[in-house]
């Protein structure tokens, strides 16, 4: 049986041809165009298929489906028992054929040809169908259950990065790793960095040491380690791309992709625009980076670009390594685990997690990434599923309502297609991207924490996996303070499972495995890269518990001078009211208290009607609701769950005085920014998330103003807790007077005198 069957096996290898053998090195299949897999040759089989990948495809896919995965493990098999001289061969032949290749390329349209369509079809199949691990169906739904995987699900993965990606790429570009420019290498250092148990064991215990620098963009830069080395720099005045070993071809395709943000006057032919100088420099020196602020409407773009270079810079020398060593491997003809320089791996492929809240941002990113790798226009790439990513992650400009009208930070942040449920794998080969990669194929992963969460799963939870953020190198979380009005626990439930040690081998070559990923020493080499919009404290604390990276972190420190009070237009006083509080647990209970005691029986005279009570948190406001039913108050209720009806009911019975308060959370007004009207008392029952809300809601009681002017009023509540909040709202030097004072009431008045 072994010899007829291996022999079937070299008979089905020697039928195909150079571009056949180049494709089933590459997408890991034979082209469907080209499958002359006889069904006599093949015998039946049966696939279990996983539960989520039964709604996403057709029953003609299948129909067809047995022969393709039986076929694309067969000829796997038939790659691996070959030869050491069929391989030699095939490496001539390859070569060839990449000649030929570039040549097409290089006439070639951006769009993929027909027969590249029909390979991206049998992609979309083999990711929905033969690889259970694939954590999106083709309708982006459905977690993996791992524990229902076959046997052979990967036993590809030991040689994933060599069908993957091309190795006359890196055997004429980039050199071997003992060259001088790689010895300075950011990259390689940071790999190379050797820790030992002492050191690591220290870090529980050791105190954070800590160094501020003011540079000229980011301004207070907080240099901070746990490891006993703490070095600092500051940035030069201009910088070349040499300097910062970008892997080729990006030293061409960044000042392209980069150019519309440096049309401007330039004092330099700086390839970087300053903001993208100074946090490029950080990233490059894999140091940990806190930027608070990234704002949609200001800055947004420029950081993408600039994190989108440093991942694929990343990604390209990463691959470049393992591509590097397999041909040194079979050059010297060494046997598995000979040397200790060959460790160049991590325990599963994924290197790189990109979390951003909306899929119009995934999509932005991938576009990113293909202006990154394209060049110049000759060469254009191939990006298979090309056509089903712009379908999914695309938009329709005709289903925005025409007439809708917010403010301009809202028109930034809700653009394109705002579904926070996705998830999709990206691997990058020589001249083209392959989105919908099954996770444990991908280079890339671009997920939502939504998306991520469901495929986690919970504990007790029979499917669910999260082997693939063991070997993490590079983790960015875009738009942090979107999270905060989604579900700040799901980014917690990631962080708790980053880096872990998989539960399953998934096919690893453990001799090539890096001994500090063996160590389970990951997250210590683990880049975090956190944007937001906010100095927030549970921002803040997921950078100070998560981030241990042993090359150290780096904060931005930035210090609001004037407070959003200053952009409240209308006549009204402000009394910031100040609450005992013994200790941080304690807050809750002592604000509602504070408030039922203290401020609530001021506004229970019928005279103090139209009160609006803006809770910031959910819980808070589900609180507050059940104590006016129980007080059986006059009030109605507004929060991020209620229909439509009952928003327009709660607007009309608040505008006209039928009901005396009415109960506002802020994750509502942060995704409608609606306008309520007949607002004549404000209760701020805690200070916004965002400091602009502060003003927006204050600047409402100017819709429907007629002649009450004068009886206007607005409470807040804060406490010593709420040193941030309240130094964005009335700036940092009045927080320190009105937490530092004896007296606990403080009065502003703004508008016209």
């Amino acid at each position: 049986m072994g010899k007829r069957g291996s022999r079937s096996q070299s008979q089905l290898l020697g039928s195909l041809t150079k571009k056949q053998k180049k494709h089933l090195r590459d997408f890991g299949e034979e082209h469907p165009f080209y499958d002359r897999v006889s069904r006599k040759e093949a015998k039946p089989q049966t696939c279990q298929l996983s539960e989520s990948s039964d709604t996403s495809s057709s029953e003609s896919e299948a129909e067809s489906e047995p022969e393709q995965v039986s076929g694309y493990h067969r000829l796997l098999a038939t790659l691996k028992n070959v030869s050491k001289e069929e391989e030699e061969e095939e490496e001539e032949e390859e070569d060839s054929v990449m000649d030929e290749t570039e040549m097409n390329l290089e006439d070639g349209d951006s769009d993929i040809s027909e027969e590249e369509d029909m390979a991206a079809e049998s992609t979309d199949m083999q990711s929905s169908v033969a690889s259970p691990a694939d954590p999106e169906g083709k309708d982006g739904h459905g977690p993996p259950g791992t524990s229902e995987e076959s046997p052979e699900e990967f036993t590809d993965a030991k040689h994933e990065s060599l069908f993957s990606l091309e190795t006359n790429f890196l055997e004429e570009e980039s050199g071997g790793d003992s060259s001088p420019k790689a010895s300075q290498d950011p990259f390689v250092q940071h790999v190379n960095t050797k820790l030992k148990e002492k050191e690591i064991q220290a870090v529980a215990t050791n105190p954070k040491t800590t160094h501020q620098l003011k540079w000229p963009i980011l301004g207070q830069v907080v240099f901070s380690s746990k490891f006993q080395k703490l070095e600092t720099f500051k940035p030069p005045k201009d910088i070349d791309l040499k300097s910062v070993h970008l892997q080729k071809p990006l030293e061409s395709t960044w000042i392209k992709t980069n150019s519309q943000f440096l049309s401007g006057p330039q004092k330099s032919n700086s390839p970087f625009t300053p903001l993208q100088k100074e946090l490029f420099l950080i990233m490059n020196s894999y140091r940990d980076l806190f930027y608070p602020e990234r704002t949609a409407l200001k800055n947004g773009e420029e950081i993408r670009h600039v994190y989108c270079l440093h991942v694929i810079n990343h990604v390209l020398k990463a691959n470049a390594q393992v591509l590097g060593n397999n041909s040194r491997r079979r050059s010297q003809k060494l046997g598995v685990g000979d040397d200790d320089d060959f460790r160049d791996q991590g325990l599963t492929r994924p290197k790189v997690l990109i979390v951003v809240p909306f899929r119009e941002a995934a999509l932005r990113v991938v576009q990113l990434f293909i202006s990154l790798l394209e060049g110049d226009s000759k060469k254009k790439i191939i990006v298979s599923n090309k056509k089903r990513f712009n379908g999914e992650y695309g938009s329709d400009p005709e289903e925005r309502p025409p007439n809708l009208k917010r403010p301009e930070d809202y028109e930034a942040v809700f653009v394109g297609n705002i579904d926070d449920h996705f998830r999709i794998g990206v691997a990058i080969l020589q001249r083209s991207i392959r989105l919908y990669a099954p996770f444990y194929s991908s280079d890339i992963l671009i997920a939502s924490p939504l998306g991520l969460r469901t495929i986690i799963g919970g504990e007790g939870e029979k499917k669910r996996d999260f082997d693939f953020l063991s070997s993490i190198e590079l983790l960015i979380i875009d738009q942090a303070d979107i999270y905060l009005m989604q579900n700040w626990e799901h980014v917690l439930h990631l962080m708790n499972h980053m880096n872990l040690l998989p539960l399953d081998s998934h096919g690893v070559d453990f001799s090539r495995v890096r001994m500090w990923s063996l160590n389970n020493w990951s997250k210590y080499y683990r880049q975090t890269l956190l944007f937001g919009a906010l100095q927030d404290a549970q921002i803040s604390s997921v950078f100070n518990k998560y981030c241990v990276n042993v090359q150290g972190q780096v904060a931005v420190r930035s210090v609001p001078m004037t407070g959003s009070i200053s952009q409240v237009l209308v006549q009204l006083p402000h009394v910031f009211q100040r609450m005992q509080v013994e200790s941080l647990a304690s807050v809750i209970d002592a604000r509602f208290n504070f408030f039922v005691n203290k401020i609530l029986p001021q506004y229970r005279d019928a005279v103090m009607s139209h009160t609006l009570i803006y809770v910031p948190s959910y819980f808070d406001f589900v609180r507050l609701r059940n104590y006016f039913k129980k007080e059986e108050l006059n009030f109605a209720h507004i929060c991020e769950y209620t229909q439509k009806s009952g928003v327009s009911r709660a607007r009309h019975f608040f505008l006209q005085g039928e009901k005396q308060f009415l109960l506002l959370t802020e994750r509502f007004h942060f995704y409608k920014r609606y306008t309520i009207k007949g607002i004549r008392n404000l209760i701020f029952y805690e200070l916004p998330t965002y400091p602009h809300f502060y003003s927006e809601v204050c600047n409402m009681l100017r819709a429907t103003s007629r002649g009450e002017e004068a009886a206007w009023t607005c409470t807040v509540l804060y406490s010593k807790y709420d040193a941030q909040r309240l130094a964005a709202v009335v700036g940092v030097e009045r927080a320190a007077q009105m937490l530092q004072s004896k007296k606990n009431v403080h009065l502003f008045i703004t508008g016209e005198r």
